[in-house]
This record gives C-alpha cells, structure tokens and sequence, in this order.
C-alpha cells in the first residue's frame, strides 16, 4: 500500500515550499485560496526519507491574511467576531447550555445596535443636530455648510442614510462565505452538537436567519433613535405609533433570538425571519418619509434628544445580560470534570466583555476624534468652559465613562505585564533547571549562559499556565469598574461632573485630564489596529494579528452572524474530500498537523467516514489540543471527545510536544492514563535543544526551537512509524 504524508501548516505560514521544505511546488488540487501542493517533478525528491509521498495543505488565504481588503474587513468586524466565538467557550453544549447560548446571542445583537449607534453618533447627533444648528461649527466647510439651511428633521432624514450605508456595509461583508455548493450538509432538525455531527460546519441556514434578525435589530435602532427626536417634539399620533411599532420589532427579534427552535433547520423559521427583515425595512421607509415631511420652525439645542438615553441603556443592558451569562456560566461549570484552572468554561463573558469593550472603543473614538475636528479644539468639559459661540459638542455620558475606563484599563495591562514574569519565577526557574539537569548530563560541560537559556525558555513557556488568577483578578477589576460606570451613565451622571460634586475643581481637574487622555489612546488605538489590519499580511513584527484573526475564525458564525466567514467550513469538506480520493486509490494517509493545524486535521478525522479512518493515521507536533483548546472550548474539546478520536484510529497518533513550546503540550496529561493505556503511547516529548555541545559536523550547538517545528529526525521516526502501522493488513 502506497503512503501519501499529508502536512497541514499552522497559522502564518510560510507557504508551501516551506511546508514541504522543497523548493518547486506544484497544485495538484484545490485552487489559490486554498489547495493540495506536491514538489514539481524533477525538482526535489517528492517523497521523505521513509518513502511516503510527500503532500501539503495550504489554507491560510481562507483567512484574513491574503489580501489587504480582507484583513482590513476583520480589524472592522473584531468586536463582532469575538462576540461569535463567546458561545463556543460555553462549558456546555446542547440542550443543557440553551439558556447560555440564548444569552450570548442577545450580547452579540446588542453588538450590532452598538455600531449602529456609534454612526449614529457621528452622522445624526453630531453633525445633522449638534454642529448644522452654529455656525462657528459650519463655517469654511462646504461638505457640511449647506445644512444650515434645512430644517432639522429633513437634516436627520438626509444623514440616516449613512447609517444605513454602515448596515449595508457589514450585511454585505457578512454574506460572504468560504463553504461551496457541494459542501452542503442537508441534515433536517439535527443540531450541531458535536464536533462529529454531518452538519457542524454548514451552519448557513442559521446564518440565514439571524443575519434577518440582526439586520431587523440594526433598521429598528436606527428608527427608534429618529422617533425619540421627532416623536416627543410633534406630539403626534403616527410619530408615536411608528416608535412603539419598532419598539415592538425590536422586542421581536429578540424573542426569536432566545427560542431554542432558532438552531434547528426548520423553514418556517427562515420565512419568519425573513418576514421581520421586511418589516423593519418598511418601518423604516416609513419612519424615513416621517422624518421628511413639513413642520412648523425648530430650533436644535444641545445634544439630540434620546441618543444619549438610549446609549446608556444599551451600554446598561449589556452589563445585566453579561452578569446574567456569568451567573449562568459558573452553574454550567459545575458539569465539567474538575475544571483545573481558574478560567476554564468562562470565557464567554471575558470574550464578549472585550468584545463590548473594543466596540465601545471604537464609538469612542471615532465620535471623540470627529467632536475634535468639528467644535475646533473646544470640548466642553466640567473644569473647562467654552469659548463664546462655541458649539456645545457634546458626546454621550456613556462614552466620556469609557475613555476615562480606557485609560484605567491601559494602565491594569501595564500592571499585569510586569507583574506577570515575576510571579512565581524562582519557582518555575527551580522546576526548569530541574528539567534541564535531567535531559542534558553535559550541562555541566558547557558555558553556563546555554543551560540558563534553556532554563529561561522552559520557564516562560510555563508562563501563560500560571496567569489565569491573575487575569481573573485583573478582569474583576475592571469589572466591577464597568459596572459602576454603566449605573453611573444610565443617570446621566459624567465623570467630570461627579468629580465636581465629590471634591470640587481640584478633584475635577485631573479627571478631566484623564478622561481626555483616554479619549487620545482611544483614537491612537484604533488607528493602529486600522494600520495592523492592513499590514499584518505583510509584516512578520504583527503577524501575532493574524493569528489571532486564524485562531476567532475557526468556529462557524452561529452566535453573530456579521463575524468574519469560518474558514473551516470549506478547509474540512476539501480534506476529508481529498482524503477519500487518495483511500479510495488505495493509499495510506499520514495526516501530520503543526500547532493549529493539529486541531484542523483532527475536527477532520471525526468527520471522515469509517471506511477511510481505518487508513488513515494522525501525526500532531506543537498541538494546542489540550493546553490551549480543552481549557477554552471545554464543551467541544474534552478528554471524551479526544479518547473518541484515538478510538476511530484504532490509536495510530502520535504527538510531539517540547518542554520549551508555551502554545503545545502533550494531549494526554501524564495524571490521566496508567501503563495500558493506549492513550499512553500518544505523547511523545522531544528535547529542545536536541543538545548542548557542539556536534563534530557543525560550527555551533543545536538551536532551540521552541514553539517552531522542523522535519527532523524525530519528526520522520513519527511518520515511518506510523506508515508502518498502515502497512500492516490489521492497521
């Protein structure tokens, strides 16, 4: 039986000729996103040392990472991408974790009323209310001068159309997909429960829906923001009946997001929510035309009416739906089996609170940068009056809460970093050396800075192990401060003003000064994330952006439906298509994953039809499998789940992992098997470096490689090992 090594890279890679560690490659499948490389014939040996042909798959232009447009897309949709994959970090999956799921699908709709918000913000308070009604604020800018003239609910009806040009932007981003027609998984009424199950990566029909949902919860914020303006001054029926009209789509959508039936690949669920989408466009056409018709002189004052009420609402309401998935989350946790690290089945409310947090940025700062340029330098400010004919422009309180947080939360970041590597370090520098005394008798031969190295290397890979209290810690800090700022706001109670009243201008001053501090990094924040998100492709010093980007869009959007398109869903199919061609020829398959493309190849062999899994066997190095994934997907990723995946390949796995690599570790803990257990012939560690002489056939000692894995000796002894495990008939 002929044996074809397949090698699946990890993220940011470095194409494929360097996966092959061949210098001409071919495409013998797949096309330029993503495709099945082999060594052009006559330019390299196309098979290992062991014989097995040699084979690559490179899917890394499924991601963020191939063009500029692309990755410019993500650094947009961060905040709702984090909040996606918040629900696969649930301790429970399943009928058991429904109320959970349900929770995060409310934060991820608020997520969309957010940026709905934030351009509401510049477009509408800004520069249709705030800025048109002076003219300091208007003179010298055509672009904006001719507001002066109209009225100001004409003025709102004019510059709703960039909001809903912002609507239309990220529907459109969040229509795209990586799954081909031939993909799709037809499986009526079958959740997507398990890693295993046909139809966990074809989540369309769900995405269906809730992009009907999401876009009805977008038009409604928009017309309920309009209606609180135009509504209350008219005093007029049909104004009050278009706002409780989408006071009630708005309840609507959120009652189909809770159902439990939304999961389930009913029809009649796809026509309901279609329903609602055209309702909420109709609602706003007529909402619009509203805006549009005549009315007697108006003047605009201060800030528009209602905006400011509904941000901190919102901003409030997200911090009772993330205390509410907290409460549920700690219960859920009580399913798993001796949850060993501190943070392990709570990262949805961590993940979604960095998510709001990084949305609420974003207002910010745009709404900050753009109050700046319009009122010329003179912000309002309880310690700082304005100048004569100024224009008053005024943020919401909500958001003067968050540039002064930004500042406080930069400087827990700075606390944390340097606290951090000092926790614990003696101890885990005694643990290395002990390591090191062990795997390298001639230590004792060689200059001391090299044994300290590898010491120092193995003590920081244990690291990121050691920092779940902390970071605990750090997020209940900020925590507890979000919360008080979010009451604080839905009062209408500034920092600035209560400063004031607390301890008068000598108090009020350097809050004030903190709070515009935030405001300054808020902006330089977004601007860099902007200046990554078109650079990371390129750049190797950002490339952790990238992996970043690999690692959230992994998961199908089933939670946010404006996320990033889940590259798996088409990397999975193309596999486990391929892997059937090459068994169907009758070959053997060697699947060998680095890093993530561990956890790619194995969600695929759960995929794979029995017929292939009994020729195929798994080679994993550098594998997050359980350091990483068991502890931050607990519900999909388990010891249970692992066993099952050694089961189906009849135990043909081996992993390599290193002492030194602080991303892989071994997937089975030494505390979780005994002798006869085949689960025990898994783990394979390997010396990093392979020594610390200098060997007769080199000029200088062995490298340490750490997290970063070469074809080397012990990688082929792996794959000639399990290539002749395939050769036998028994397998």
């Amino acid at each position: 039986m002929g044996i074809t090594e397949i090698r699946v890279h990890g993220v940011a890679d470095k194409g494929p000729e360097t996966i092959l560690d061949r210098p001409i490659v071919v495409r013998v499948a797949g096309d330029d996103d993503a495709g099945f490389y082999r060594p052009r014939p006559g330019f390299g040996d196309p098979a290992d040392p062991g014989g097995a042909t040699l084979e690559a798959y490179r899917w890394s232009r499924l991601t963020g990472g191939g063009t500029a447009r692309r990755t410019f897309s993500l650094v947009l949709l961060l905040p709702f991408m984090l909040s996606n994959i918040a629900a696969w970090t649930l301790p429970v999956p399943g009928q058991s974790g429904t109320a959970a799921r349900a929770v995060c699908r409310l934060l991820a709709a608020t997520m969309t009323a957010m940026y709905v918000l934030s351009t509401v913000g510049v477009s509408l308070d800004l520069i249709a209310w705030q800025c048109a009604a002076y003219p300091r604020c208007l003179e010298g800018r055509r672009e904006i001068s001719w507001l002066g003239g109209v009225p100001p609910g004409q003025r709102l009806a004019l510059l709703a159309a960039l909001p809903i040009i912002a609507i239309a932007v990220v529907w459109r981003l969040g229509a795209r997909t990586w799954q081909l027609p031939e993909d799709s998984v037809r499986v009526p009424g079958v959740g997507a429960d398990r890693l295993d199950t046909p139809a966990f990566w074809d989540t369309r029909s769900l995405l269906r829906r809730l992009r009907s949902l999401h876009a009805a919860v977008a038009l409604g914020t928009l017309d309920v923001t309009l209606l609180l303006a135009l509504a209350p001054h008219d005093g007029a029926l049909p104004g009050w009946l278009l706002l409780a009209a989408d006071v009630l789509l708005l309840g609507g959508a959120a009652v189909l997001l809770c159902l439990p039936g939304i999961e389930q690949r009913r029809e009649q669920d796809q026509v309901v929510a279609s329903t609602i989408r055209w309702v909420a466009v109709a609602l706003t056409a007529l909402t619009l035309g509203y805006a549009l018709s005549p009315r007697p002189p108006w003047s605009a004052e201060g800030t528009l009416p209602g905006y400011g009420v509904l941000v901190a609402g919102l901003f409030a309401g997200q911090m009772v739906l993330l205390a509410v998935l907290s409460v549920v989350v700690l219960v859920q946790r009580r399913h798993l089996s001796r949850p060993r690290y501190l943070l392990t089945g709570a990262g949805a409310p961590v993940l979604i609170s960095v998510a709001i947090g990084l949305g609420v940025a974003y207002s910010s700062g745009m709404t900050y940068g753009l109050a700046e340029y319009l009122d010329r330098g003179s912000s309002p400010t309880p310690a700082r009056p304005l100048p004569p004919d100024a224009p008053p422009l005024e943020p919401p309180v909500a958001y003067r809460w968050v540039t002064l947080g930004f500042s406080l939360a930069v400087l827990v970041v700075i606390v944390v970093a340097l606290l951090a590597p000092r926790i614990g370090r003696d101890r885990r520098r005694r643990a290395a050396e002990e390591l090191v005394r062990a795997d390298y008798p001639e230590a004792s031969q060689v200059p001391p800075e090299r044994p300290r190295a590898v010491r120092d290397a193995i003590a920081h890979a244990s690291l990121v192990d050691r920092l779940g209290p902390l970071l605990a810690s750090a997020y209940g800090v900020l925590a507890v401060l979000t919360l008080t700022a979010a009451g604080l706001s839905a009062i209408g109670l500034g920092p600035g003003a209560l400063a004031l009243s607390l301890g008068g201008e000598p108090l009020a001053r350097p809050v004030v000064f903190v709070t515009d501090l935030g405001a300054l990094l808020i902006g330089l924040f977004a601007l860099i994330l902007a200046g990554m998100g078109l650079f990371a492709y390129r750049s190797d010093a950002i490339r952790l952006v990238g992996v970043l980007w690999d690692l959230a869009t992994f998961w199908p959007r089933a939670t946010h439906p404006l996320a990033p398109p889940c590259y798996v869903e088409r990397a999975v199919p193309e596999l486990t298509r391929r892997i059937g061609q090459l068994t169907a020829a009758g070959e053997g398959v060697v699947l060998s994953g680095q890093s993530h493309g561990s956890v790619l190849i194995a969600v695929t062999v759960l995929q794979l039809p029995d017929d292939c899994q009994r020729r195929i066997a798994l080679l994993t190095y550098a594998s997050p499998l359980r350091k990483r994934y068991r502890r931050i997907f607990p519900a999909y990723v388990n010891d249970e789940v692992l066993r099952e995946l050694g089961d189906r390949l009849s135990w043909r796995w081996i992993n390599l992992w290193r002492y030194t690599d602080p991303v892989g570790g071994p997937v089975f803990g030494p505390t979780k098997v005994t002798p006869d257990d085949p689960a025990a012939r898994v783990d394979r560690r390997v010396r990093d470096p392979k020594g610390l002489l200098i060997p007769p056939t080199d000029t200088v000692p062995p490298p340490l490689h750490g997290h970063r894995f070469i074809p080397d000796e012990d990688f082929q002894a792996a794959v000639r090992e399990l290539a002749g495990q395939l050769d036998r008939p028994d397998g």
